[in-house]
């Protein structure tokens, strides 16, 4: 059995069998091959369109390697982690199962295994290290996936059981047991589905409304100073004044404190879905 066979046994594992969920971003699927994608392989080969419910053996086999395994260029991997990778390729897109082992490694997340990083791959030396960062970015990204509430259980499940096989692959003892996998493993998990990014806005707006509230204070407070002779008068705009100092105070820090948050929240974000941001441009969702 070659190295792409028995990934492929594992991965169909985890794939199943025909799924049509609401829920799943990846529409019909069967044994892991959506719709869309059985659609393009049927249409380079001049075929007929058909259901992706009745594929055969022969196409999956077929769409997996070349789509999946080839593209990712997972023969020039050491095994174990070949199969890592092969395994987030078919779940997230060979792009982001790239970027996990390149950000693992250190070197610059473009998506496409060169040069670079198969010469840090060689340079790494402790594959199972290698392994855990990759599985450990790969959750990262789940997590912070819309459809992680729907589907966290099956993909935690489905890491766990890939980051357990890899590393015995990599040392190459006996193929770990499969572990249970929960309902959802097969879920396509997709940056498209990425939770946004809290907006800076708001924050914004409040740290505004707070200082101009702080300037009405002051406006009030040189009428006050005008109007003293006047008990009354004055008694009611020192208490306005008093009010709109205190809202001012909880508006301006307020906004202060949840940009703080919200900038904090965006960079943990970016750098869990593997993303470019400044600190006052929205993120892609």
């Amino acid at each position: 059995m070659t190295e792409f066979e028995r990934a492929l046994t594992r991965v169909l594992v985890h794939e199943g069998g025909y799924v049509n969920l609401k829920a799943d971003p990846g529409g019909a699927t069967n044994r892991g091959i959506t719709q869309r994608v059985y659609n393009a392989y049927r249409q380079r080969l001049g075929l007929q369109l058909v259901s992706v419910r009745g594929i055969s053996s022969s196409e999956v086999e077929a769409i997996y390697k070349t789509n999946y395994w080839d593209l990712a260029k997972c023969d020039l991997l050491p095994a174990g982690v070949s199969y890592v990778v092969f395994d987030g390729a078919v779940n997230s897109g060979v792009a982001q199962s790239v970027k996990w082992l390149q950000r693992a490694l250190g070197v610059m997340a473009d998506g496409v295994v060169g040069n670079a990083t198969l010469a840090a791959i060689q340079n790494y030396g402790n594959m199972d290290r290698l392994i855990d960062a990759i599985c450990d970015r790969r959750l990262a990204f789940l997590k912070a996936l819309k459809t992680w509430k729907t589907f966290g259980k099956g993909w935690a499940s489905r890491v766990a059981a890939v980051r357990a096989t890899g590393k015995a692959w990599a040392a190459g003892t006996v193929e770990a047991q499969p572990l249970g996998l929960a309902s959802g493993a097969h879920a396509k998990a997709l940056l498209s589905d990425a939770k946004p990014a809290p907006a800076l806005a708001v924050a914004d707006a409040s740290t505004g409304g707070g200082i101009g509230s702080g300037g009405l204070a002051a406006t009030l407070q040189q009428v006050q100073d005008q109007l003293s002779p006047l008990s009354y008068s004055s008694e009611l705009i020192g208490k306005i004044v008093a009010g709109l100092i205190i809202v001012s105070a909880v508006l301006t820090f307020g906004g202060l404190a949840y940009r703080w948050y919200a900038a904090r929240r965006r960079k943990e974000r970016a750098d869990a879905l593997d993303l470019q941001v400044t600190a006052n441009a929205q993120t892609p969702a």
